[in-house]
């Protein structure tokens, strides 16, 4: 049975992990939630145990629904009875969306009619209507001109615990709270004998719900006392009171193996007595010991294992200074050096003024407000000690030597692009054929992709080896780093011709940044890094044209284009490609960006029969496929064969006044413009795509704006 679990924006796809690993067969992430296939028993096991959960929503009714009178008529279709006894009081929780029905208030009510009219002329009896404390509170859902019905099983919202009496000018949802838990690895830093710290602690909630997943006590164990949460009449009470009693049982091991590891301070003493009671109605204050301390004075940190985790103030509530995120940074620089922390912080530009390097951020909501959640691995890096310049050989000082001249030459167009990844050497000595790409993650880590050429066949093997070993060398030596940051695609000869050996398979993703996009990058598994840097300006280009209208990537790869395309504002965007690791590898990119749903589409399939079978219409349509594909799971494709027949599907989707820009890397490519004439005007825009670090080998990619003929 699917049924649905809501959750917080940004928490989606902790929370499909979190239901895989109380039992569900499969959760999906989707927009703020996952749909799940799972039993009764493993619903009413995520309302007890998910710290990530919003409500735990069972449909029961789905119908077709394009105005107010099909909802009451759907409505009263069900039967009613064996979802609601004589003396039950009822709940409509009503979510809309589109034009069919626009007032969620009213929808509810409309519902509640439905309800109401069926029961009496049924059974003679109405029941009651308590928004706060119902005994089956009821969730419509209408979007797209369905409506979807559903029991909500955890009986109201599931961040609350049971346990906050007092709260701040600013609480924490529970939820939040956990999530930032999560990303800052707490439970597995727990298990290791690590404590947890949290400088400017509020009520305590951080430190509560951490100390409560530590002691393994379930987040909905006192949420309604004894009583089930729902007075629904499928919901199995019986099953209930057997996973409260386990849950009862793993409370009482938990609470009594806890370590007291738990430490928290603000400046305000009224939080800090706040932070003390809840910590006391938790059941938890033994554990946590709670300060009142400004955190410039936040004391050097014993244990070498730990976790920090702080919510600072942010928005019209709690005013965000920078200088206060400094201050912590510098605190816990001092204090905590080789801790982890998880921070959450009011947007990107306060994360960074903490000063830590963060090797991943999450865009999450607490209410209403957006944050930036950032995870750091390492408060403090121990810095490498400088060695002594050494002497290169003749051939690597020579490398060095252009190396540095090319880094000069390209400094200050970085600086004004901001670009942060980049081509610094392209064979620019014929001897040393290989090309060096510089990657720079948002933790300011550099990191080298090194790409071997194909040597002329008569250069013995043991030179073209030296050769490399010397531009290794130069690399390392011009940027400092150590042999583990440096990814090398090196050729081997064998059968049938050059061809690159064996890949590393290290599973290592990196965070880069591309404008206001975070992509994420792998250097060592594949042949291709998941970043084609030479397209850095058409992808700009693209982005800004494509705001507020749909924008179409075919053959779409890791799908930067469509990520730039979604953070910048595409009103709706479509991925396609055959490749479900690059799929998945493009989910993971929107993701990253805390953009996704419904309006990023994506499609596994062959690109060019996809376009041949699709009728949408699309602003923007970038195509880059590849020079051949032989896949067992399509059509052999040619780009030199088949670029016309491409192009023509391609155009006849251009919305009105739409443009298709076409690019391809394969250097005997011929564009065959007599028969692109039929159907589109052609321009070679191919010199205004190079970017500045690609000039050396402009003919890196070709590329053409199309439009629809007339």
């Amino acid at each position: 049975m699917k049924f649905f679990v809501s959750c917080g924006k940004g928490l989606e796809y902790l929370l499909a992990d979190e239901l895989l690993q109380l039992g569900c067969a499969h959760a999906t992430a989707t927009m703020a939630g996952a749909n799940v296939d799972g039993t009764p028993q493993d619903a009413q096991r995520a309302v007890l145990w998910s710290r990530l959960a919003s409500r735990v929503l069972w449909p029961i009714a789905e119908f077709e629904c394009n105005d107010e009178h099909a909802l009451y008529a759907g409505t009263c279709a069900v039967d009613w009875t064996q979802h609601i006894g004589p003396m039950h009081s009822i709940a409509i929780d009503a979510h809309v969306s589109g034009e069919a029905v626009t007032h969620a208030r009213y929808a509810a009510q409309r519902v509640k009619d439905a309800i109401v009219d069926t029961l009496r002329s049924k059974t003679g009896q109405r029941p009651d209507v308590d928004v706060d404390a119902p005994d089956v509170r009821l969730s419509l859902v209408l979007r797209k001109g369905r409506a979807i019905l559903s029991v909500d099983l955890s009986g109201g919202p599931m961040h609350r615990r049971g346990w906050r009496k007092v709260q701040g000018e600013a609480p924490l949802k529970e939820t939040v709270a956990a999530a930032v838990l999560l990303r800052g690895k707490w439970p597995q830093v727990y298990a290791e004998g690590g404590d947890l710290l949290d400088p400017m602690c509020g009520s305590g909630t951080l430190l509560i719900e951490g100390a409560l997943m530590a002691a393994d006590v379930a987040p909905g164990l006192r949420r309604h006392d004894a009583l089930p949460p729902t007075r629904w009449p499928g919901f199995d009470v019986e099953a209930w009171n057997g996973l409260r009693i386990d849950a009862i049982q793993r409370e009482a091991r938990g609470l009594a193996a806890l370590r007291p590891c738990f430490a928290g301070s603000d400046i305000d003493p009224h939080a800090v007595r706040a932070a003390r009671e809840n910590a006391q109605y938790a059941g938890v204050d033994d554990a946590i010991t709670f300060a009142v301390r400004d955190v410039a004075d936040l004391p050097v940190q014993q244990n070498p294992l730990g976790v920090v985790v702080c919510n600072p103030p942010y928005d019209a509530r709690l005013a965000a200074d920078p200088a206060l995120y400094r201050a912590l940074g510098d605190a816990l620089k001092r204090a905590a050096p080789q801790w982890r922390a998880a921070l959450l912080c009011g947007d990107a530009e306060l994360a960074r003024a903490t000063g830590l390097r963060a090797k991943k951020s999450y865009q999450l909501f607490n209410g209403p407000i957006e944050c930036s959640l950032i995870a750091v691995d390492l408060i403090a890096p121990v810095q490498r000690a400088t060695s002594e310049p050494r002497t290169l050989p003749e051939g690597a000082q020579m490398v060095a030597n252009r190396l540095r001249k090319n880094l000069d030459k390209l400094a200050r167009w970085r600086q004004q692009a901001q670009v942060t990844c980049y081509r610094a050497y392209d064979a620019d000595i014929p001897e040393y054929a290989c090309a060096v790409d510089v990657y720079t993650t948002i933790s300011d880590e550099i990191w080298l992709h090194v790409q071997e050429y194909a040597a002329p066949t008569e250069i013995p093997e043991a030179t073209t080896r030296k050769r490399l070993n010397d531009l290794l060398l130069a690399a390392r030596e011009v940027f400092g780093l150590p042999k583990e940051r440096v990814a090398v695609k090196t050729r081997s000869t064998g059968k049938g011709g050059s061809k690159y050996g064996r890949f590393d398979q290290r599973g290592e993703f990196l965070i880069v940044e591309e404008g206001a996009a975070k992509l994420q990058v792998n250097l060592f598994d594949y042949l291709d890094t998941g970043l084609f840097l030479d397209h850095r300006p058409l992808r700009a280009q693209m982005a800004q044209e494509v705001r507020g209208k749909h924008f179409l990537n075919l053959f779409c790869y890791t799908g930067a284009a469509t990520v730039q395309a979604a953070v910048q504002g595409a009103q709706q965007t479509t991925s396609v490609d055959l490749s479900s690791t690059y799929l998945e590898w493009l989910a993971d990119n929107l993701r990253e960006n805390g953009v996704g749903g419904t309006r990023h589409r994506i499609a596994q399939a062959d690109a060019l029969k996809w376009l041949e079978a699709d009728t949408g219409r699309y602003d923007v349509i970038f195509c880059d496929p590849p020079t051949f594909s032989n896949s067992k799971r399509a059509e052999d494709f040619d780009v030199q064969r088949d670029h016309v027949r491409l192009l023509r599907a391609a155009v006849a989707r251009l919305a009105d006044g739409g443009v298709l820009y076409f690019s391809n890397n394969f250097r005997r490519f011929k564009l065959d413009e007599t028969a692109l004439t039929e159907f589109a005007t052609v321009e070679d825009i191919s010199a205004a795509t190079i970017p500045q670090d690609f000039a050396r080998n402009a003919r890196i990619h070709r590329a053409w704006k199309l439009r629809a003929q007339g």
